[in-house]
């Protein structure tokens, strides 16, 4: 087995034959209203026998400290890598998405866990494409000065500050949202930083404040294999909550889109959407579902968890 993949963890359970391990959070995890829970994570087996072994201790483990679902795969929280893909579809793996063996989800299945939320990736091979509604949203954001600019990349740091600045109001709502303190998410986007280009990464701002951005990147596994980068991967797009916002999200996608094609990209790919989340409806414009991921649960008495 490899070694842990994180030093946070409240527990790490191995099983007796060394085949099969898990880490544990429940010192601090995301909240969900009713429920104390209890986060599996850092998940890894050889077998079916050492899942359900690992996954047991898991369950015992989280019932002593007084949880009542567990949920997972998750590293503690969302901002760190979470969910099973469980529909592969017909598209290579892009860069930064989660990656698993086919069987794991099955096992968990089989150990009794259930879907408690389902996400998606899509890809559009259209980037000339434009949304026809946005004439009226781009007068209104002007007209509110509402202006759009490329990530400043001499003011790196202080970019990163601005952007998390909107994350923190944007994701508020989002299911089994964790607040991030600055300096960690600072350093989660500064390990990306020689890989981002900034024509590819917009900030929206109003009488100088950030009111919205979206974050794009080359596909790099594209380049790992060997082929040419032709694909961009829209890893995240944020808007402050309000109505005076309404449509700035779809404002951005379209120039990102319209960006990346200027620079010899051919198609894009949203990139690990919640089912419920206003970018998967932005996306439904102009992309096909090419992979879908679960993350799961366990009621800690034995009966089904609920999907939001």
């Amino acid at each position: 087995m490899s070694e842990p993949r994180t030093c946070e963890a409240d527990a790490r359970i191995v099983t007796n034959d060394g085949d099969a391990v898990a880490s544990l959070w429940w010192s601090e995890v995301p909240v969900l209203p009713g429920e104390k829970l209890g986060v599996i994570g850092g998940f890894e087996a050889q077998s079916t026998g050492a899942a359900q072994a690992v996954l047991a201790q898991a369950r015992a483990r989280l019932r002593a400290e007084d949880c009542t679902l567990a949920v997972g795969p998750m590293e503690g929280n969302t901002w760190r890598p979470y969910r099973f893909v469980t529909d592969r579809g017909d598209e290579p793996p892009f860069w930064l998405e989660p990656a698993n063996p086919a069987a794991w989800p099955e096992w968990w299945r089989e150990a009794g866990f259930t879907p408690l939320a389902n996400y998606f990736s899509t890809a559009t091979e259209d980037l000339a494409a434009r949304d026809q509604r946005l004439g009226g949203v781009i007068q209104r954001m002007t007209a509110a000065g509402v202006g759009i600019r490329n990530l400043d990349a001499a003011q790196f740091e202080a970019e990163l500050e601005r952007i998390h600045a909107v994350s923190v109001e944007s994701f508020q709502q989002n299911y089994l949202y964790t607040p991030l303190p600055a300096a960690a998410f600072a350093a989660q986007y500064r390990a990306l930083k020689a890989r981002v280009q900034p024509e590819l990464v917009l900030l929206a701002e109003q009488a100088g404040r950030p009111v919205g951005y979206v974050f794009a990147i080359p596909d790099w596994a594209q380049a790992q294999r060997g082929e040419p980068v032709n694909t961009l991967i829209v890893k995240t797009l944020a808007v402050l909550p309000g109505r005076a916002y309404s449509g700035l999200g779809a404002v951005l996608l379209d120039a990102v889109h319209a960006a990346a094609r200027q620079r010899g990209f051919t198609r894009a790919i949203h990139a690990l959407m919640h089912e419920t989340n206003t970018s998967r409806n932005l996306s439904a414009h102009y992309a096909r579902t090419i992979r879908r991921y679960t993350l799961f649960a366990q009621r800690l008495d034995g009966s089904m968890a609920e999907s939001p």
